[in-house]
């Protein structure tokens, strides 16, 4: 068992990933380079939080902001070679829900039959 004091690579990724908004955050911006406000409609964060885990995310070196020199000034985003390698990641995870994960009875219910 180890120390607690010890660095662990895979709970640390994985309490960055859980954080409210910063995996949804990840996945919009591997779509490309967005603006503050496009970020924020297309993720549903209020202005304050998406602030927060932008500098977090920032900070870490998953993501660079840039300050545009046009009137109004404009800001984007986008994910770093470290952020962009979260991808794999991303992808990883979702084969492994698809292969491993069935989908809750209540939204088999809810979803229209498609007939075969």
């Amino acid at each position: 068992m180890k120390h607690e004091s010890e660095f662990c690579p895979v709970y640390a990724s994985i309490d960055l990933l859980q954080e409210k908004w910063i995996l949804h955050i990840i996945r919009s911006l591997l779509g490309g380079p967005m603006g503050f406000n496009d970020l924020g409609r297309a993720i549903g964060a209020n202005p304050t939080t998406l602030a927060q885990r932008l500098e977090r995310l920032e900070t870490i070196g998953v993501l660079e902001r840039t300050v545009h020199s046009v009137m109004p000034p404009r800001t984007s985003y986008a994910l770093t070679p470290a952020g962009l390698a979260l991808q794999e990641v991303i992808d990883a995870i979702e084969r492994w829900g698809r292969e491993h994960l069935k989908q809750p009875v209540e939204a088999k219910k809810l979803r229209p039959r498609v007939p075969a």
